[in-house]
């Protein structure tokens, strides 16, 4: 070498175990394993974009256990289902959890769309901020959210989201996918979505008949 040390001698060629390393779904080749709140289950990723009166916008099905790089194409997916309706208005307002903190999603919605976006650098079980996440727009989008009115807007965040998974898994119970395949249960959560909101609109035409 240039530098007087002798070349390494020439990589071995890449031989394949018999068997492949690790475990593989035979049941479901597409899911993958999900974190959850006591451990890892076998599944997948179903996100749900939801409007002020808790109407699923949009219903979008992930292989990817962290949120991380999903509030993009799931506000974009929710953007489209409106302008299917032939809705004109756009959100105002976007709210997330801190698993949704992506700067280059946050900043197209803003920029793209007028969408004025809160999340929060920091999850909720944390008592100081995230290891080098100090200043510029971390510092700027904790000062919003401590606001009065940055506070009140974000106080919704789980009041409008939470209840939607809550009564589909627990009142409706349905906790698991009946198909296989992401294909599959991407048509599923869709059709479960659907039919919350067609429940949704029964009830109102009931309650307008009502009254």
């Amino acid at each position: 070498m240039k530098d007087g040390r002798r070349f390494g001698g020439p990589p071995k060629p890449y031989e394949p175990p018999a068997i492949p390393a690790g475990k593989i779904n035979v049941t479901d080749l597409d899911c993958r394993p999900m974190k959850a709140r006591r451990g890892f289950i076998q599944g997948y990723n179903a996100q749900a974009v939801v409007n002020e009166d808790r109407i699923i916008l949009a219903a979008e099905l992930g292989t990817r256990s962290p949120d991380f790089g999903l509030l993009g194409p799931t506000v974009t997916a929710a953007l489209a289902e409106l302008h299917a309706a032939g809705a004109s208005d756009v959100p105002g307002v976007l709210l997330a959890d801190a698993g949704y903190w992506h700067q280059d999603h946050m900043d197209e919605l803003t920029a793209e769309h007028g969408i004025q976006v809160l999340i929060p650098p920091d999850a909720s079980n944390r008592t100081t901020s995230r290891p080098g996440w100090n200043g510029g727009r971390y510092t700027f989008m904790r000062r919003v959210l401590q606001t009065d009115l940055g506070t009140a807007f974000y106080r919704r965040h789980k009041a409008l989201i939470e209840p939607v998974f809550g009564h589909t898994k627990f009142n409706r119970r349905i906790d698991r996918f009946q198909r296989r395949g992401l294909a599959a249960c991407r048509s599923e959560w869709r059709l479960i979505a659907a039919t919350h909101n067609l429940t949704k609109l029964h009830r109102h035409h009931l309650a307008a008949q009502a009254a």
